[in-house]
């Protein structure tokens, strides 16, 4: 496939590029365990599970989705080959997504990491990863808050994503029987996301805003939240929930 196509199919590929591009391998990023090459590392995983999956469910043979011992090839390249390899499974990754939206109603229930997404996801949940990590690498400069800001992201992360953004911090509150925590994060002009957790599993929803917020700012802080992030400048979000109920939610919101 051209690079025009994949660019089509994947918009943010090029300012994803750029940013590593501009920095070392081995600098540090916000991801606090990551590098630059080791966020490169999972992005060429993410490149190719999504199309992995993708392609063996329009052949006819379905698999399932493998954890993130897919990143271990990339891990032992160097460093041109890692670039490399993360553009060709860019491309892979248009390619069959080109494929799917021509031969697959796109509401077509293909089984993703323990659960079931429509054909569109695959293409935009690649552009979502794009986002959320080139943040890793920039912070938050304008090209990184615009992205973040657009309605889609949001709505991705809450409806396609969901729950296993809550698994890890749901974990970290070891909440016993009878015992739950829920968070209303708020933006401006939007419906509140309600996050909430208990003994029994936890659960994310978009709802009518009402009554007081757990938390409240931009959408594209709300966004930086759910995914277990911080932006830069703390008084981009605002509290009048108390220290012990700011703490339970911001816990919950452990991201991956």
């Amino acid at each position: 496939m051209n690079t025009a196509k994949v660019i089509d199919t994947l918009p943010e590929l090029v300012p994803f590029q750029r940013a590593v591009q501009e920095r070392r391998p081995d600098d540090g990023t916000w991801c606090e365990a990551w590098t630059v090459r080791d966020v490169l590392v999972h992005q060429a995983g993410n490149a190719e599970e999504l199309a992995r999956v993708l392609r063996a469910f329009l052949e006819g043979d379905p698999v399932q989705t493998r954890g993130f011992e897919r990143e271990a090839p990339y891990r032992r390249m160097s460093d041109a080959e890692l670039w490399a390899a993360f553009a060709a499974r860019c491309a892979e990754l248009a390619e069959v997504t080109e494929a799917a939206a021509t031969d697959l109603h796109p509401r077509t229930e293909i089984g993703w990491t323990g659960r079931t997404v429509t054909v569109p996801f695959f293409a935009e949940h690649m552009r979502e990863e794009l986002i959320m990590h080139r943040w890793d690498l920039t912070g938050d400069d304008p090209t990184a808050v615009a992205a973040l800001h657009e309605p889609w992201m949001t709505e991705h992360s809450v409806l396609s994503v969901g729950r296993p953004l809550l698994v890890r911090g749901a974990a970290q509150l070891d909440l016993g029987p009878g015992e739950a925590v829920e968070g209303r994060l708020r933006s401006p002009g939007t419906d509140d996301i309600v996050v909430s957790a208990g003994a029994d599993g936890s659960s994310i929803r978009f709802a009518t805003p009402e009554g007081p917020a757990s938390i409240e700012s931009d959408a594209a802080t709300r966004l930086l939240l759910l995914w277990g992030r911080r932006p830069a400048d703390p008084s981009r979000w605002h509290s009048d929930a108390g220290p012990e109920a700011l703490r339970r939610v911001r816990t919950l919101l452990g991201g991956y």
